[in-house]
């Protein structure tokens, strides 16, 4: 057992060696000004940010300096929630535009970012056609430093279905634009189970059960969803992913609804984000802009949520000019 202790002992000085091996001082002995913690870095840690949607009316300029101010937090990557794009329209040029000027200001990050589809972006067969043409699948997974990742595509519709829908959105949208969201409210779009929580097929979701018994060893796994799929009622294609992953430590992310959520479910952290630049509902919660930062460092996992509005440079300023820019429609209506 002294062995065994002795050992061990051995094995902890070595790793606070290496991991402390860039700290040197000139205290020779005594008592030292700081605590003997050991420093918080590791080949397993690593921080990735998330952003939410930017549509239904995007605001100018705050997409861009989410982007700066991302910069200045240096994760390791970038990941959406969906709706990316205004889309929706039948102009293939328009939707061509609208994904160049996306991937141009997204060009700015330093790091890179991995692409979810929310219904703006794929809510039409000519959608699906461009995303596949320039992006590629609409749902895949990854894997980064024994965790993994899951992005799922909340479009999944047959093309019958696809037409279907894509026909009651357009008059939907412009009853919207025309009458307001309460006679949008009453739209067969917005009845329509597809709007609220979407669609997964049985084929994607066999793909990521079948992905999911492919990783047995992560140690966390992430999901990415646009619309909240669980939420569907009779769903199957969504639980099954779940009880897939029933063993495992996992957090689902979605947007849609452009107001923050935080619940539990099956014990595990289920969080619908905000917005990064989409149009704000103040009066169904807390809906302002904002961008997610996830830690994960051995077993654990942390996460902050950063309002654009306190995310400031080494000036104490809001890059790009921001300063004058109003990221809380609430905040907003109550200066003028």
């Amino acid at each position: 057992m002294k062995h065994l202790v002795a050992a061990t002992a051995t094995l902890l000085l070595s790793a606070v060696s290496i991991v402390a091996q860039p700290f040197s001082h000139g205290i020779a002995d005594g008592p030292t000004p700081w605590t003997d913690k050991v420093f918080d870095v590791g080949e397993d840690r690593f921080m990735f940010a998330i952003h939410s949607d930017l549509t239904g009316g995007e605001r100018p300029q705050v997409f861009e300096i989410a982007m700066a101010q991302l910069n200045l937090l240096r994760p390791e990557f970038v990941i959406s929630v969906g709706d990316l794009i205004e889309g929706g329209d039948v102009d293939r040029d328009q939707h061509l535009r609208e994904w160049e000027d996306y991937d141009r200001r997204v060009e700015a990050l330093k790091a890179p970012i991995f692409y979810v589809g929310g219904n703006h972006d794929l809510s039409t067969q000519l959608s699906q056609d461009i995303w596949q043409a320039r992006l590629g699948p609409s749902f895949y997974h990854f894997r980064y430093k024994d965790v993994l990742f899951l992005v799922l595509d909340t479009e999944d519709n047959t093309p019958s279905r696809i037409d279907e829908i894509a026909a009651a959105r357009a008059q939907a949208v412009e009853i919207y634009k025309t009458e307001g969201p309460k006679a949008f409210a009453a739209t067969e779009y917005n009845q329509m189970p597809e709007r609220a929580s979407g669609t997964i097929s049985a084929g994607q979701a066999a793909y990521f059960r079948a992905v999911i018994a492919d990783n047995p060893d992560v140690r966390w796994t992430f999901l990415f969803v646009h619309k909240p799929a669980w939420k569907r009622e009779g769903d199957v294609a969504f639980s099954s992913i779940e009880a897939a992953l029933s063993d495992r430590s996992y957090t689902v992310f979605n947007g849609h609804e452009h107001v923050y959520d935080y619940r539990q479910r099956h014990g595990r952290d289920y969080i619908q984000l905000a917005t990064t630049s989409g149009e704000q509902f103040p009066d169904l919660g807390m809906s302002e802009d904002h961008v997610t930062l996830v830690t994960v460092s051995g077993e654990e996992v942390d996460i902050a949520t950063l309002m654009l509005s306190g995310i400031r440079d080494r000036t104490g300023s809001i890059p790009l000019g921001g300063d004058e820019v109003c990221f809380a429609a609430v905040e907003c209506a109550a200066e003028q």
